[in-house]
């Protein structure tokens, strides 16, 4: 996955803390280095009374917004609902980042417990009518004297009411508090069952979620390759404690049920309306033209590991009339990969050492955007693994600071992301508050003297999550709302995923793509391998992204559950969408965490979305050639910096001049 986590309740700005209770470090100012969270003092215990004193003290400033006697305008009303909530966004900060890399039965615990009050306070937010009243008349007056960024603050904040339920009635409102309530809880288990059943796959076959694909790359077993397959693509389906299919129809029953409150008729239409693709009929026409495309590419995909498989079949390795399987596709289209490209991942692997490759992941930063790296040393972390660096401008300016997590452990779910500690923004005194951004991953275990080979894939994934920690880091903005990744969901990967366009630059390789043992620079013939190869096996790859997009959508059409098995549903939609048998959706139902709690339900087409203007973006560089300085200049200027301060599509057309073209993107993909 690629995941920007997002707290139960708005996010807020924080102002200087004035709490008593200095035996709380929530409840303090943060004298660490550059206002570091003090990891090493915050204990569990910590994190209640903190929330609660968060709760109260932003209720406090919400009803002197309110008591307000002074005609609204933007300071009093906006303005101050952005500068409230100082201890809750500390707390939130620490504790859904920490809840996600060192959970445990006593973290999962707490989350349950403070999950129902957060999402009651964001509903006294949202629902309270007096507070809606200023914010309207905000809205309705003269909005000339405005910057464009408060217009859009504004906008926003006033939409949110609206999607918060602010116009219903009393009656509705109170039985929207409760589905509220219900839907994070549940969200908050599924996960929770995702996390212990990944565990458990390890436990069985010594492999974590994260190192699944190479393993099936490498295993020659083929019955272990098979009991592997339906164990990974089985997960919280196996009838015990941590089967997700029940729980899942609850949970949507919920979201249906949300959504005709609200006066929609499918969650997909009351989720989507606000995004770039705006509605469902668009996204199908999206997907199904991609899916068609991807599903005849791997058609030929398999066509070349067939013969490959034949000749393991003459050789007596396996028995005549074998057929590639799902478990055979890594296998074999490794195969083939070697005899079509030359090229060999273990070969590849020791030039992508995880220290060079961050170098690399660092340079590329500083040679397109000016950025300079250094190490903290002596600063809090929450785990030992961590590392911390300062980010600065050659000037001397802080950029911000970024922690990085990078390795497997039991505590930690599966996959790749960036989240926040702390925003980009501006405080009551005008000072400019730069972000703390961290990025985790699950990349290849270090061997026993610390050291870890990355594949190609695990080199693209460091520079997709880099792309959107520079979204957050070089962000300009004045309110924390629209900063930084605060744009839509259907438009924040496209940052991720140009990011990824220069990992395998020859100048960039040059410069960190060198052998862990010998320091030997990459051969310039490996280079245009993995050049070379990088469209390989992309009918597979597409496809599997496709179904699962499409299946995310087909669950959040749906205007009713009553009725439904997981298990049918699934099959009848992946055969209306033409999948074919090879091939299962990347996430299938009962492990599906990015539409769970991820903030991706409705969503995760988004990845596809956003890489047509990545794609088409990345074109005017490879015009004009990739390390033109003054183009990225302009790209930092007018997204990087901008967050969600304009409209997506007008930035866009800032940049670019045009629309976005979808062949760059079929084209990169190996679809053309």
């Amino acid at each position: 996955m690629k995941k920007i986590f997002y707290c139960a309740a708005m996010v807020l700005t924080m102002t200087a803390c004035t709490g008593n209770n200095t035996s709380n470090p929530f409840l303090e100012d943060w004298t660490t280095p550059y206002g570091i969270p003090p990891f090493d003092r915050i204990e569990l215990s910590d994190y209640l009374p903190a929330i609660e004193a968060g709760i109260e003290q932003q209720s406090a400033e919400i009803e002197a917004i309110i008591a307000n006697d002074e005609a609204p305008d933007f300071d009093n009303v906006i303005g101050a609902m952005e500068l409230s909530g100082e201890i809750l966004g500390k707390v939130q900060g620490v504790l859904f980042n920490l809840s996600e890399t060192e959970n445990s039965p006593e973290m999962e615990a707490l989350i349950e417990k403070v999950t129902p009050m957060l999402s009651e306070h964001s509903d006294n937010i949202y629902m309270n009518k007096e507070l809606f009243k200023k914010v309207e008349t905000v809205y309705n007056a003269d909005q000339s004297g405005l910057s464009r960024e408060q217009q859009m603050v504004l906008k926003k904040v006033y939409d949110a009411f609206f999607r918060n339920g602010i116009a219903l009635d009393e009656e509705k409102q109170a039985r929207l508090r409760e589905i509220n309530t219900e839907m994070s809880l549940k969200e908050n288990k599924l996960s929770s069952n995702i996390l212990a059943e990944n565990n458990a796959f390890k436990e069985k076959f010594g492999v974590s979620i994260s190192a699944y694909p190479t393993a099936m790359t490498t295993t020659e077993d083929r019955s272990l390759r098979e009991e592997m397959f339906k164990a990974y693509s089985n997960r919280c389906h196996n009838g015990n404690e941590y089967d997700n299919r029940q729980l899942f129809l609850e949970l949507m029953a919920l979201r249906i049920e949300k959504a005709k409150i609200m006066g929609y008729e499918t969650p997909a239409d009351f989720i989507l309306e606000p995004k770039m693709a705006h509605d469902a009929v668009t996204v199908e026409n999206f997907l199904g033209d991609i899916m068609k495309a991807s599903v005849n590419k791997a058609k030929g995909e398999i066509v070349d590991m067939q013969k490959v498989m034949d000749k393991d079949i003459a050789a007596g390795i396996l028995p005549s009339g074998s057929r590639i399987e799902p478990w055979d596709w890594w296998y074999y289209a490794e195969k083939v990969r070697k005899e079509k490209y030359d090229l060999d991942e273990e070969l590849t692997k020791p030039y992508f050492e995880m220290e060079n490759v961050k170098k690399g992941v660092f340079e590329c930063a500083h040679m397109l955007y000016g950025v300079n790296f250094e190490k903290l040393e002596d600063v809090p972390s929450y785990n030992d693994v961590t590392e911390t660096y300062k980010l600065t401008y050659d000037d001397g300016s802080l950029i911000g600071i970024f922690i990085c997590d990078y390795f497997p452990r039991d505590s930690k779910r599966g996959g790749a992301w960036m989240n926040n500690f702390r925003d980009q923004y501006r405080d009551a005194q005008g000072n400019d508050v730069r972000p703390i951004i961290v990025n985790v991953g699950n990349f290849s275990t270090p061997d026993e003297n610390g050291i870890a080979l990355l594949t190609v894939d695990e080199v693209q994934t460091a520079f997709h999550e880099f792309g959107h920690a520079l979204h957050g880091l070089l962000s300009k903005c004045n309110y924390k709302s629209v900063s930084g990744t605060s744009v839509q969901r259907d438009f924040v990967e496209t940052f991720s995923q140009f990011n990824e366009n220069w990992a395998f630059q020859p100048e960039l390789l040059a410069k960190y793509a060198k052998h862990y043992q010998t320091g030997e620079l990459i051969p310039e013939d490996l280079v245009k391998k993995i050049n070379n190869a990088l469209k390989f096996n992309q009918g597979f790859m597409t496809t599997e992204l496709t179904a699962a997009s499409i299946l995310d959508m087909k669950w959040h059409e749906l205007s009713s559950v009553e009725g439904i098995d997981v298990d049918a549903f699934e099959a009848e939609a992946c055969k209306e969408m033409g999948l074919i048998d090879e091939i299962i959706p990347r996430y299938r139902t009962t492990y599906f965490n990015h539409i769970f709690s991820s903030g991706y339900s409705a969503g995760y087409y988004g990845y596809l979305w956003a890489e047509v203007l990545d794609k088409d973006a990345f074109q005017a560089f490879e015009d004009n050639g990739v390390w033109d300085l003054e183009l990225a200049k302009k790209f930092k200027e007018t997204f990087l910096e901008k967050g969600g301060s304009e409209e997506a599509m007008i930035l866009y057309h800032q940049f670019r001049g045009k629309d976005p073209d979808t062949a760059p993107m079929l084209r990169g993909r190996g679809l053309l």
